[in-house]
């Protein structure tokens, strides 16, 4: 179901963790990109279709994008990827805290662009430099959060995409769609999250709007996620939302699993943590939102200037039902929105240590 509202030489290595001018006409034989991201037990799954688009836009052989995407699959700390005409550093981090020194890396080795994904990289990104041209994905609310002037008129050295805005409200309504029986709903958020008080505002209002009970509790660490989680009575809520994007980022696989200890149904971001153990997911198309950004790091590449770019927002969502889920925990999910879906599943994958790619140190 799609809702629309409107070979220089390969390098590959994981390692552990370790300004330009935005508006420059010169164009160097190889142009430096530095990405980054938290959350160290995934990959945004937008990574690999901007790296597949990157090579149709002519960036690296099609050979080089696939092993980097296969090297992936190691959930890489670091990787590095030289192509035809691009140099491709890769970091994914455990929190803000390394996301920070990582933007700060960025702009010491003097990269032509900065690619950040979700909000923990991209507010590294704003802080880390005024100059070097930030491409964003899966950003909530660039404006409010003051990353760019106006969406059509970014004004500064950042631009790129952002999610559906009153996401968190419509994954709620979609939970009790697809879940008739949703009466009490605990929502999980992150106190020190920026973006988590519109995210529950958001979710408030279409509680009141579905006639749902919200338990709302406040977690910033894996420890109090427990506790919270702990405290719950049997019978006191029916299902879990993670209110918050920085927790989606981080812990997403301990509340899943958290969840299902307690025979709880929960709400999570993306397929892979569907397959997980998520009851459903309910979010942006990753693989458009990954190719769009190609575009925009195509175009910055080639003299345009951020300012200039404006900020799309990905409209078009994807929902992802996981059978298996509903019947072990013994829920019955409306046959309507089973058939409307995009994809149901019925299997969990394991939770199995990271496999090792050969070819990938």
């Amino acid at each position: 179901m799609r809702i629309r509202a409107s070979g220089l030489a390969l390098l590959l290595l994981a390692a552990a963790c370790g300004g330009s001018s935005g508006t420059r006409a010169k164009t160097p034989e190889v142009f430096h990109v530095g990405l980054f991201h938290v959350g160290v037990d995934h990959v945004p799954p937008s990574l690999p279709a901007l790296v597949d688009a990157l090579a149709d836009l002519g960036y690296l052989t099609e050979n080089q994008s696939e092993t980097f995407k296969k090297c992936l699959g190691n959930i890489p700390r670091t990787l590095t990827l030289q192509g035809k005409n691009l140099r491709l550093d890769w970091r994914n981090l455990p929190d803000e805290a390394a996301a920070d020194e990582a933007a700060k890396e960025f702009v010491r080795d003097k990269v032509d662009l900065i690619v950040a994904f979700e909000s923990q990289s991209i507010r590294a990104a704003h802080a880390a430099t005024t100059t070097i041209p930030v491409v964003f994905l899966h950003a909530l609310d660039p404006v409010g959060e003051g990353l760019v002037q106006s969406l059509s008129h970014p004004g500064g050295n950042m631009t790129g995409l952002i999610g559906f805005r009153q996401l968190a409200g419509k994954q709620l309504e979609m939970f009790k769609n697809i879940m008739p029986s949703l009466k009490r709903v605990l929502a999980v958020t992150n106190p020190e999250d920026p973006s988590g008080q519109d995210l529950m505002d958001g979710i408030r209002e279409t509680a009141v709007a579905e006639h749902l009970t919200l338990v709302e509790r406040s977690a910033s660490t894996e420890a109090e996620i427990t506790r919270v989680f702990e405290a719950i009575r049997p019978g006191e809520v029916d299902g879990v939302v993670i209110a918050s994007q920085d927790l989606q980022t981080k812990f997403s696989l301990p509340m899943i699993h958290l969840a299902l200890e307690h025979h709880l149904p929960i709400s999570v971001g993306f397929k892979a943590r569907v397959e997980k153990g998520g009851l459903f997911s309910y979010g942006p198309d990753f693989p458009a939102v990954g190719q769009k950004a190609a575009v925009y790091v195509d175009k910055i590449l080639k003299g345009a200037r951020p300012a200039d770019l404006p900020v799309e927002e990905m409209t078009e969502l994807e929902l992802v039902i996981n059978q298996k889920v509903a019947d072990d925990l013994g829920l019955k999910l409306s046959r309507q929105w089973l058939d409307s879906a995009d994809e149901v599943i019925d299997y969990i994958t394991p939770a199995t240590g990271v496999a090792n790619v050969p070819g990938c140190a």
